[in-house]
């Protein structure tokens, strides 16, 4: 029913969040073929002050940890006890959380598989209001002491498994737990181990194909999860089945971020036209809308033929000239637009939108054209293409959440001049920059980048290295 060793872990403390947060009591219950084989825990000294009201949830004081060990001190033994193990816990991605963030502190890689006992609960007994250890101790008659201390409520959560075990079909706790492990099947054509070495940050992802040629290219903030959901039997699409058939190797390229997780996406399946991607190649019939003079009709223009200085004209860009005058068209009946300035479908009269009280009266005299277009020109502010934020060039900087790898992404005027890994990269990038067309994708990733509220700093193209890393 279980693919491999569990490891049943629960944790205690010092508050919620597990990047400022520490662990003050592990405990561990390891399971093999269904049967515990080992019980440990141990306090663990946070190197900071336990809050008043966690000491006494837990019961744990500054007292007990004062002369505990440190997580460095004990991190091989609690390394060696998960080390290939399901790591499985109640409400698993906090407890999860928590160790990486301590392995990650010490530089130390860790990833394995999570099985979370909420998750589990709630697909093998679902329709209860409250899946928490409190409630399923009520329901399930588990017997365990230690409420809110490491050991006690691993030992809870392994019992739920054990009555789990008990009362349920073999064949649906294993498909239970497939479904939240995302297990994969792999394709046969696959070696066995291609997924071992897949990390669990961000990064960009490749499959190829019959004669080595790429045929899909993914993104993902959580590189190991994403891949292996493609071969999850339980949340494939038509297309992860398409590539299970076709995938012969696996390649992937760690990002710093999500930011650099996406350039990378966006600029690889541009330059190799991966069978299997559609929607980010590159789109030569993107169109512009200019609203340069209110006195005169908008004109949609191809992206050649756009002068981008020129932004605050602008309203786009949009995927083919059809869909921006649909856009121009819907917005039309909220707005008394005139049809025979929006559409190519221009009459000698009335428009049909006026016949039906809709249009204001452009088409038989009742206004002039400039007050229609100023009024065209609000109603198109949700397309309103966006001002460059100042006059030179911007860096946008990434750290890595294990702190391996540091990224600075440089644009100017929208367009993406490259990323660089380190101060010498990044003065060569400014050096030898080519100048590139515009790219729709690579502005709406940096409109909803700034939208977010994401920090850049400006740099000086001749001194890029002081203003990127000071």
């Amino acid at each position: 029913m279980f693919p491999a060793p569990l490891a049943i872990i629960d944790l205690e403390t010092t508050g919620m969040t597990a990047t400022a947060d520490r662990i003050t009591e592990i405990g561990i219950v390891m399971v093999v073929d269904n049967k515990v084989v080992e019980e440990w825990s141990t306090l663990v000294n946070p190197e900071c002050s336990i809050p008043p009201d966690i000491q006494s949830l837990t019961g744990i004081t500054n007292a007990m940890v004062k002369n505990a060990p440190t997580f460095r001190e004990i991190a091989k033994q609690v390394q060696a006890r998960l080390y290939d193990r399901v790591f499985v816990a109640h409400n698993a991605r906090f407890d999860y959380g928590f160790i990486k963030n301590e392995f990650r502190r010490l530089d130390v890689p860790f990833t394995e598989d999570v099985l979370c006992t909420v998750r589990l609960a709630r697909k093998l007994y679902p329709g209860y209001p409250s899946y928490s250890l409190d409630a399923l101790r009520a329901r399930h008659q588990l017997t365990t002491d230690g409420r809110h201390r490491a050991l006690g409520d691993a030992r809870a959560a392994w019992q739920f498994i054990a009555v789990a075990m008990r009362d349920c079909d073999a064949d649906a706790i294993t498909a239970a737990v497939k479904s939240i492990l995302k297990m994969p099947s792999l394709p046969p054509q696959l070696p066995a181990n291609v997924l071992d070495d897949l990390p669990d940050g961000p990064g960009v992802y490749t499959f190829y194909g019959v004669n080595d040629l790429p045929i899909y290219i993914g993104k993902a903030n959580d590189l190991r999860s994403r891949v292996r959901s493609h071969f999850s039997s339980d949340h494939r699409s038509s297309n992860d089945q398409r590539l299970s058939v076709e995938i012969t190797r696996i390649d992937f390229e760690e990002t710093a971020g999500e930011l650099g997780a996406l350039l990378r996406e966006s600029t690889l399946i541009k330059a190799r036209l991966p069978l299997r991607n559609h929607q980010l190649r590159r789109n030569k019939a993107l169109t512009m809308v200019r609203m340069q003079d209110p006195g005169s009709p908008p004109v949609l223009l191809a992206l050649d033929e756009v002068d981008f200085s020129d932004s605050d004209a602008l309203f786009g860009p949009f995927a083919t000239k059809s869909r921006a005058k649909s856009a121009m068209l819907a917005l039309a009946a909220d707005n008394g637009l005139c049809w025979n300035i929006l559409s190519t479908k221009k009459t000698s009269g009335p428009c049909f939108a006026h016949q039906i009280h809709r249009c204001r009266g452009y088409c038989v005299g009742k206004e002039t054209l400039m007050q229609h277009n100023l009024r065209l020109m609000t109603a198109m502010m949700g397309y309103k293409f966006r001002q460059w934020p100042g006059d030179s060039p911007i860096a946008i900087k990434e750290r890595h959440p294990d702190g391996k790898l540091e990224q600075i992404h440089v644009f100017n005027h929208w367009q993406y001049w490259g990323t660089a890994n380190d101060a010498v990269s990044l003065d060569d990038l400014m050096q030898t920059r080519v100048s590139t067309d515009f790219d729709a994708d690579i502005y709406k990733l940096l409109v909803k980048y700034f939208d977010a509220g994401g920090v850049f700093t400006a740099i000086n193209p001749n001194h890029p290295i002081k203003a990127a890393y000071g």
